[in-house]
């Protein structure tokens, strides 16, 4: 979008500020506000200062001075705001010698990506459609200090409140039985109805929404594919939604990968692939599931390095808690059709040869989807590049196979310091094209180990319940 463009719907909007949003290392918006009078060429060409050794992952304090750059493209009235406010996503630029692309900027790691993917395949793009699952509770407290820690989580919908005095309505969600539930039983249908009007508003198609299997308040919002730096924008503005609107309703929403004990996990699967103007290199009518050999490289890729993929698209603690057999999470590096414990699936009902495509199932939100879908779209090419095949599909359950079946096949990482071992010695397929960089991978996996440690050295109440009587 052009200076005029801009210019010109903040006069229709009457907006009175502009507000830049910044993503930390970690996946994170940050945000300054600047008054209207700010919208000139000079916001474009120079930038606004920002501390860049406050911002989780990026420069020391002695080398703070960064600049944030806004993109016009990524222009929207924010509908959180009460003076109305036009949003703007900004790079992240260094300064340290002359203003330039900051290696640890997540947006810039995206950027650089579908660039290495043209570099590779001439007119071709990486497209993306996830699928966003997240609990909505209607209560949260937690603490954790040297004497006590805990927390408590509470949704209206959930079975264990069947039981309280304070309502007599008898419409509560059984245990493991929330999918595509109706109301009177689905509370927050009018919530994700509003948060998908305001999506759609802001340019981002959506596909669906509806309860997930979690009866303790489960959902997940579709949306339509996109390119990937575009996807990335819109994963962090979906997020910052859901959050907002559930807040201004009095509830809290969380991404987090398993917040409930034996309840389903919350993932962020990823349905993907790529495409020129001819529709999806992935699609062959002759081929296998009507995939074609690109499309088996790419997902030999991603099977070869799923490993140290984790290490982005599962990259904390709690990741590990969800990867679990039992709740159609993937434990196993395998690829199937139509089979939802893989964790590569290639969807049964495609036909449409524009859109042929595979879902990556592993991920969840605490992803930062810049480095994630990056990632992702490296390691497929590589996989294309050494023409990795991936083997025969895998079409059983494999919750169900024995523990001699299962050992014959390769399992995920069960913990983010495997994950990340597993990031340190395999990850050359990510400095291709310098889409990753070395300083960035070391300062990521610097701050994942803390969080393993953060973990490590903190008693859980569950230790209680079995050691205290030691």
């Amino acid at each position: 979008m052009k200076l005029d463009e801009l210019q010109k719907m903040t006069q229709e909007k009457r907006v009175e500020f502009i507000d830049l949003k910044l993503c930390d290392l970690l996946g994170h918006w940050h945000h300054i506000t600047l008054p209207i009078s700010s919208l000139t060429p000079q916001l474009f060409e120079s930038g606004v200062g920002v501390d860049g050794s406050s911002l989780p992952g990026f420069t020391s304090i002695e080398q703070g001075d960064m600049i944030a750059l806004p993109d016009p493209d990524t222009a929207f009235i924010d509908p959180f705001f009460e003076r109305p406010t036009i949003s703007l996503i900004a790079n992240v630029m260094g300064v340290e010698n002359s203003v330039s692309a900051y290696s640890r900027d997540p947006r810039r790691v995206s950027a650089d990506a579908e660039v290495y993917l043209e570099e590779t395949f001439k007119g071709t793009s990486a497209i993306l459609g996830p699928e966003f699952e997240f609990y909505v509770f209607d209560k949260v407290n937690f603490f954790q200090g040297p004497d006590a820690a805990f927390y408590k989580l509470d949704s209206a919908e959930a079975q264990w409140n069947a039981g309280q005095d304070e309502e007599s309505l008898g419409y509560k969600i059984p245990y493991k039985k929330g999918y595509h539930v109706t109301p009177p039983k689905d509370r927050t249908y009018n919530i994700r109805s509003q948060i998908c009007a305001m999506l759609t508003g802001l340019g981002v198609g959506i596909k669906y929404h509806h309860h997930e299997v979690g009866g303790g308040g489960q959902h997940e919002i579709e949306t339509e594919f996109a390119t990937l730096l575009k996807m990335a924008d819109q994963s962090l503005l979906v997020k910052y939604l859901v959050k907002n609107q559930c807040f201004r309703e009095g509830k809290s929403a969380t991404f987090m990968p398993k917040p409930l004990f034996n309840e389903p996990g919350s993932g962020l699967h990823v349905h993907q692939f790529l495409a020129n103007e001819k529709g999806s290199l992935f699609y062959d009518k002759n081929g296998p599931a009507r995939f074609s050999k690109i499309g088996l490289y790419y997902i030999g890729g991603m099977l070869k390095h799923v490993d140290s993929l984790l290490a982005f698209s599962n990259p904390s603690t709690n990741s590990f808690k969800r990867l679990i057999p039992g709740f159609e999470a993937p434990v196993a590096g395998t690829y199937s059709v139509a089979n939802r414990t893989a964790c590569i699936r290639i969807p049964g009902y495609q036909r449409d040869p524009w859109t042929m495509r595979f879902e990556f199932r592993p991920g969840d939100g605490t992803m930062n989807p810049y480095l994630a879908y990056a990632a992702m779209l490296m390691a497929g090419l590589d996989g294309i590049k050494n023409k990795i095949d991936p083997g025969l599909p895998l079409n059983r359950n494999l919750d169900e196979l024995s523990p001699d079946e299962l050992a014959e096949i390769h399992q995920l990482p069960t913990s983010l310091n495997k994950a990340l071992n597993a990031l340190e010695t395999d990850h050359d397929y990510l400095l291709a094209g310098n889409v990753f960089t070395e300083d960035l991978l070391e300062s990521w996996t610097g701050i994942k180990r803390k969080e393993v440690t953060e973990i490590r050295v903190r008693p859980t109440p569950f230790e209680f319940e079995m050691y205290y009587d030691a």
